[in-house]
């Protein structure tokens, strides 16, 4: 490799570490990703392939994580098991408000929203209404995802609405949601996760869709790499995360954000 192609890898790698990890925690993984491509300069593939590449390397580890629970649901309600319907149910109503919603809205988000002010200030914003919740957050009245009822699972899609400003994060958004509604923390985290599947890959396939004229493959291992990166560095952060909030809560993602928010706003500034 020359200079020029070890500094776009190791920049490569870095900007797919920080997707995997921060993709299914409450700090905003596309707030992180325009940070650091604006702090980097990061110049990646023409087009958006490489952004939307590493993302579904993230779906993916979840799927993978999650496999035998998806193959229950799926064979569960083929054989009309309600267990396994009301589950499916709960999640497709929970991502029908994004679906919706993201369809009349992303040319708006994506030209005007996509700014790191508005990230830097959305972090901050979101960590004190973290640990607003987590002081005053009812007693749970739900502790499984099988047991998440369709309004439950329908506010808590309109709450993942909202980070359709980026910096809100989604699962932030879905389970500080989830909270309100007295859905315990493990599960909060969990459902959200569920959640993620088919509105990421929704996502996914509509970013696809709307930018298939831009979207090149020239330099292929730059997004082989992103991928694979993004990927292993979600199952790390997933397989531990719930361990961590069910003992000691979401209180340490909330100073996270609040602290980056206010770095990123004096570097915007200062710059």
């Amino acid at each position: 490799m020359t200079g020029m192609d070890l500094t776009l890898a190791w920049k490569t790698v870095l900007i797919g570490i920080i997707e995997g990890l921060t993709e299914f925690l409450p700090v905003s993984s596309t707030g992180h990703i325009i940070l650091i491509e604006e702090l980097l300069h990061f110049e990646g593939p023409p087009g958006r392939v490489f952004e939307i590449v590493i993302q579904l390397g993230a779906i993916l580890a979840v799927c993978f994580l999650y496999r035998r629970k998806i193959w229950d649901t799926v064979t569960g309600t083929l054989r009309r098991e309600k267990p396994a319907i009301r589950f499916a149910a709960a999640i497709i109503v929970a991502f029908l408000p994004a679906a919706v919603i993201g369809v009349f809205a992303h040319k708006y988000i994506k030209s005007v929203l996509f700014d790191p002010m508005v990230v830097a200030i959305a972090l901050i914003v979101g960590g004190i209404i973290i640990l607003i919740i987590e002081r005053f957050a009812l007693r749970p009245r739900i502790k499984s995802v099988d047991d998440v009822d369709l309004k439950t699972a329908l506010l808590i899609g309109f709450c993942q609405c909202l980070a359709m400003v980026p910096g809100v994060s989604r699962s932030g958004a879905t389970i500080m949601g989830a909270r309100v509604f007295r859905v315990d923390r493990a599960t909060a985290t969990e459902f959200s996760f569920f959640l993620a599947i088919p509105t990421m890959i929704g996502a996914t396939v509509y970013d696809l869709y709307k930018n298939w004229s831009t979207l090149s493959w020239d330099g292929g291992a730059v997004i082989a790499l992103g991928f694979f990166v993004a990927f292993v560095s979600a199952l790390v952060v997933v397989s531990a995360f719930v361990r961590f909030i069910s003992r000691h809560g979401f209180a340490v993602f909330a100073w996270y954000r609040i602290a980056l928010g206010v770095v990123a706003l004096v570097l915007l500034t200062l710059r």
